[in-house]
């Protein structure tokens, strides 16, 4: 009888202590059970690229003018019949018989706050952003809608070696095709431009053979060329001219000389040559100098009978020149 109720007290002990057992926590995982175990809401991580891939330093292709355009822009449309640079031109104020001046600021898009700060000047000024310039899709739209007429600024070689003239840049010496290559990238960077002109260009601009078919690709496209005229020996706008490209020139450089009196100085050399010729183009930057000048010598014009336009407009004023003398040649003739 002892030994039977020794059995049972042993028994009940045993199940005492296992329904204990079962009350204590598990114990921890191995930090490498932990890493193998599947999240619960896996994670795609094809989906993320890294940062290097998610923004190259040079996109292989341009972007779409639509892209990144600020609330409410709408693209330019364009018509049918026109060519590229009429589509695109910014219309005019009233001449009314006044001189006109055209003031093209170039470099831009580079710095982006300097951009803003030019966009900001009263309109209608030409404004050339560089072809390698980022976010150029939005940053010409503002430029745009501010009233003011865009051009490309194009890359090309320099006499001086030593300068780089940026990526892309046009050379003598680089087949057709590369050239073209070339071209055709910056041009197709961002869309509402009405030409373009050169970024340094010293050596470039000089060479007959290698601006022959940057002429007949603007030609093709329907855009006109401002000579920067960066060399006394340039043959920019008289190639256009004989090829049949709408152009002009650079008549005055505001700020060789980067300080206030003597952009005041460029300003009244661009005055007298307006009034001379009817019609006169300055090309500065974005300089501290050049924008405080501007800001305090456009609002003006008026009361100096002088009136400023858009590039194209001075370039319509040179195309009606032109036909105008190739009218009375062909009477006299």
């Amino acid at each position: 009888m002892r030994g039977g109720l020794a059995a049972i007290l042993v028994l009940a002990i045993g199940i005492v202590i296992g329904m204990a057992l079962t009350k204590r926590a598990p114990p921890a995982r191995s930090a490498r059970v932990v890493a193998e175990m599947p999240l619960a809401h896996p994670v795609d991580r094809s989906a993320a690229p890294r940062a290097a891939e998610a923004s190259p330093a040079q996109p292989t292709e341009a972007p779409r003018p639509e892209a990144s355009l600020p609330p409410g822009y709408r693209v330019p449309e364009v018509s049918s019949g026109a060519p590229a640079w009429l589509r695109f031109a910014v219309p005019p104020p009233a001449v009314e018989g006044r001189a006109m001046v055209a003031i093209v600021l170039d470099d831009l898009g580079l710095d982006r706050k300097r951009t803003e700060r030019v966009i900001g000047l009263p309109a209608p000024l030409t404004l050339s952003f560089m072809t390698y310039a980022e976010a150029l899709p939005r940053q010409t739209a503002l430029a745009h809608e501010a009233g003011h007429e865009l051009l490309l600024h194009v890359p090309m070689e320099p006499v001086d070696a030593h300068l780089d003239s940026g990526p892309n840049s046009l050379r003598i010496g680089l087949s057709r095709e590369e050239t073209l290559g070339r071209l055709r990238w910056g041009l197709d960077r961002f869309s509402g431009y009405v030409g373009i002109n050169n970024h340094m260009g010293s050596r470039f601009t000089g060479d007959a053979a290698a601006m022959t078919p940057v002429i007949e690709e603007l030609r093709a496209r329907g855009l006109l060329f401002l000579d920067s005229r960066t060399t006394a020996v340039t043959i920019g706008e008289a190639l256009a001219r004989r090829l049949g490209v709408p152009t002009a020139a650079r008549n005055v450089f505001l700020d060789d000389e980067n300080s206030a009196p003597a952009i005041a100085a460029r300003l009244a050399d661009l005055e007298q040559v307006a009034r001379r010729k009817g019609a006169a183009v300055a090309i500065g930057h974005a300089h501290d100098a050049t924008l405080a000048g501007l800001a305090a010598w456009l609002p003006g014009l008026a009361e100096k009978q002088l009136v400023l336009v858009p590039l194209s407009t001075v370039v319509r004023e040179n195309e009606a020149g032109a036909r105008a003398t190739a009218s009375r040649r062909g009477t006299a003739g």
